[in-house]
């Protein structure tokens, strides 16, 4: 992998230089181009001034911060570059809270922190420490022009850096419309039971792909090979009042049947599944 960016954990007078990686990598998204028809060549999107409606050379745009209606200060690069300076590249760790104090609704985006040249020791320590502890660290990152909130926990035998939305940017579940209803306790039970049935001991995201992008390129490389794609009718789901109790007592005799069925022999060096996959991102 090839680091992101460069900064320092701060905390006290320690400073532990450390190597940005991102976390993930997204799937390939399925694309398509927007083209002619008449002749088969693809368009191109072309930059219109609002105010003419001409095209405008690639050489004549600048970018420009609107402070107040229709009025803009423009910025050369040599300026931009001046603003993103302003980022000090410091994780600056503020305090240390237990790990489970963290919600989960302010989780955004993963990074691996790797130590920097003479901070192996130091990044270790730091990694030990807050797992001794069980704490993480809350901190205040600035970078690209921006001032981030970040958590640094501890992952494996090392360090990740897990970047967390603001307050105001997280929306109240009051704000979902949620009407009260009662839960009879049988109906409890078998959704218990039901849940125990279908549980795992861990989860393995191996066991999950993209089924959707799989069926799409499958469709795509039917085009290409010169077949018709036609829809296939589904069923569209009827909503309904259902019967809980005897949606939940079928469910279980399901999984039930599900269970009875004889189990494929394992290959030898292979683990071979046999729970229901679906795609799950």
């Amino acid at each position: 992998m090839r680091a992101l960016s460069s900064a320092n954990i701060s905390f006290g007078l320690v400073s532990i230089p450390v190597k940005l990686f991102s976390a993930a990598e997204s799937g390939a998204s399925i694309r398509f181009n927007q083209i002619d028809r008449r002749d088969g060549s693809r368009l191109k999107q072309q930059m219109i001034s609002a105010k003419t409606g001409e095209v405008v050379p690639k050489e004549e745009i600048v970018k420009g911060y609107e402070f107040a209606k229709d009025q803009y200060v423009l910025f050369t690069a040599d300026e931009l570059k001046v603003l993103e300076a302003a980022a000090t590249h410091t994780i600056d760790i503020v305090e240390f809270v237990q790990a489970n104090q963290v919600d989960r609704l302010y989780l955004d985006k993963v990074y691996y922190l790797a130590p920097d040249k003479g901070a192996t020791r130091a990044y270790h320590l730091l990694s030990q420490a807050l797992l001794q502890t069980g704490r993480v660290a809350i901190a205040k990152y600035a970078a690209r022009g921006k001032q981030y909130l970040v958590m640094v926990r501890p992952l494996a035998d090392g360090l990740c850096m897990e970047q967390l939305k603001y307050a105001d940017e997280v929306r109240s579940f009051d704000q979902v419309p949620v009407d009260a209803a009662e839960v009879r306790e049988q109906e409890l039970q078998l959704a218990v039971q039901l849940i125990e049935q279908a549980s795992s001991d861990s989860f393995t995201p191996q066991d999950y792909r993209d089924e959707v992008r799989e069926k799409t390129l499958e469709l795509i490389q039917r085009k290409v090979d010169g077949e018709d794609i036609t829809v296939t009718p589904t069923d569209v789901p009827e909503n309904k009042i259902i019967d809980m109790m005897e949606a939940l007592k079928a469910s279980i005799a399901a999984g039930k049947k599900e269970e009875a069925k004889p189990k494929p022999a394992k290959r030898a060096g292979k683990k071979v599944s046999t729970k229901k996959k679906t795609a799950a991102r």
